[in-house]
């Protein structure tokens, strides 16, 4: 049902205004040195999303310091990319999640769903399982989770705490806003314990 969901433009037309939300808010806080934000949007060319993806969906919202001396570009959180990945968020995650559930799919049969190769979706779950762990991010928010002892069973354990409503759509809203943190520049880097 949710790889469906994912072949739905209106979905990614969905999960672009709440992007656009994140560039909203980032542009009205400005930079860090002071000076106004700018548009300094960029085309991707995604892999994993439906075939007539509107070219707007592949946009990538960023924004730029107009200040002389600073120039800095601000990429806001994205619940549609995760860095500069190929493949979609929701697709890396799902891929990840159908392999490691409680009736595993095949790796064929989500190297057909997805079009990743299987070397591909088995390093989607090598982050998942082992990557997002080490990450700040996580060590933060595992807390966040209604059962924290199944935080080990990544990323099936976030499908369990996010997908509780009988309207998938909310269900993926949720869990990509509460991911989007790790969607910008160093929000996959490891933690170091001291």
């Amino acid at each position: 049902m949710h790889d469906r969901l994912l072949r739905d433009v209106d979905f990614w037309s969905f999960l672009l205004s709440i992007d656009r939300d994140f560039a909203r808010i980032a542009r009205k806080n400005g930079c860090s040195c002071g000076g106004h934000l700018h548009a300094g949007n960029y085309f991707r060319n995604p892999r994993g999303g439906p075939d007539d993806l509107p070219r707007e969906c592949c946009l990538r919202l960023s924004l730029c310091c107009d200040q002389e001396g600073c120039r800095k570009r601000l990429t806001p959180p994205s619940v549609r990319f995760l860095g500069p990945k190929v493949y979609l968020l929701p697709v890396i995650f799902l891929a990840a999640a159908m392999r490691q559930g409680p009736s595993p799919r095949s790796m064929r049969e989500l190297s057909t769903l997805f079009g990743a190769d299987q070397r591909t979706i088995a390093r989607w779950q090598v982050l998942w399982q082992e990557h997002f762990p080490q990450t700040g991010f996580w060590k933060v928010e595992r807390a966040r989770l209604p059962h924290p002892n199944e935080a080990t069973l990544l990323p099936r354990a976030l499908v369990v705490a996010f997908f509780t409503s009988p309207n998938p759509r909310d269900d993926w809203e949720r869990l990509l806003r509460f991911l989007s943190p790790i969607t910008i520049a160093g929000g996959l880097a490891l933690a170091v314990s001291r």
